[in-house]
């Protein structure tokens, strides 16, 4: 199929949910968990239903990004400014996670799956980070 059929069928399909998803839930067949304390946590129930247990994400339907020794974490201020604000096809977190959780889920990816980062992003560095909340119109 070439790339122009691909688009018009996720068009065609993202048409047919009337409703915005949301981007904290679990992913399918997982419960949702509003009291996340540790980035532990927060990647086992919100990230790692794309990037994966083993945080080496995937292709299928879309090519999601590995974090799993990924040079791209070496800057903490570049995976919290995704997590706060989206990229691609990864939806925004900013006032859906708290700064909190936000600084634990990026410090854990930063120190786990192969990645050895151990400056610590902290709460207030994310609250400095966050922007006004997005909304979604319908």
């Amino acid at each position: 199929m070439n790339s122009f059929i691909l688009r018009a069928l996720l068009i065609a399909g993202l048409a047919a949910f009337p409703v915005a998803a949301h981007a904290d839930s679990p992913g399918a067949g997982g419960e949702r968990k509003s009291d996340m304390q540790s980035g532990a946590e927060v990647y086992r129930y919100v990230c790692q239903a794309c990037h994966m247990a083993d945080g080496k994400g995937g292709k299928g339907a879309a090519v999601i990004p590995a974090l799993a020794s990924n040079p791209k974490l070496a800057i903490s201020a570049y995976p919290a400014g995704v997590v706060l604000n989206g990229f691609g096809a990864m939806p925004w977190f900013n006032g859906t996670l708290s700064p909190e959780q936000i600084a634990h889920v990026v410090n854990y990816v930063r120190t786990h799956f192969g990645n050895s980062y151990t400056d610590m992003l902290s709460a207030d560095d994310v609250k400095a980070m966050a922007g006004p909340v997005p909304h979604v119109t319908h």
